[in-house]
């Protein structure tokens, strides 16, 4: 059984959102409650945590593979909550498939913790290089990640 919420990477840009999902800011407001949206993982957009176009002018490239060795069986609930984690990463729970951008290599997961600062690693996942990048998401500034995973 596969989820019906989809985030989907593209080739050198934002992670496109479909389905059930609410997005939220880092202090916890809702952001976009609709069928979709485009979330960025470039680092570069004015209006985080949604895609501004940005990736195109600071010139972001990626095109992961995503590593489906940790498939899950996706949860009974249908509602994927995206959280904003200050100055880091993305924390989405609930069912979800993640498509790579070459629409075959693909992941089911309940939990999964997305690079929004653009220098992980392991795109589309964190790897915490949002810490030594020193990267900044919004008016919050200079404070540090206070929840995990």
């Amino acid at each position: 059984m596969s989820s019906k919420n989809i985030i989907t990477v593209l080739e050198d840009g934002p992670l496109q959102l479909e389905g059930d999902f609410h997005i939220y800011d880092t202090i916890g407001q809702l952001v976009e409650h609709e069928e979709q949206a485009m979330l960025c993982r470039c680092g570069a957009s004015k209006i985080k945590p949604l895609c501004d176009g940005s990736h195109e002018t600071v010139g972001f490239k990626d095109c992961c593979q995503i590593d489906s060795r940790h498939d899950e069986s996706p949860e009974v609930h249908t509602t994927l909550v995206v959280s904003c984690r200050p100055n880091g990463m993305l924390v989405a729970k609930g069912p979800m498939t993640i498509m790579g951008p070459d629409g075959h290599s693909k992941a089911v997961r309940n939990k999964a913790a997305l690079c929004r600062c653009g220098e992980s690693r392991n795109k589309p996942f964190c790897d915490v290089s949002h810490k030594k990048v020193g990267f900044v998401d919004d008016a919050l500034g200079s404070e540090t990640e206070t929840d995990v995973l």
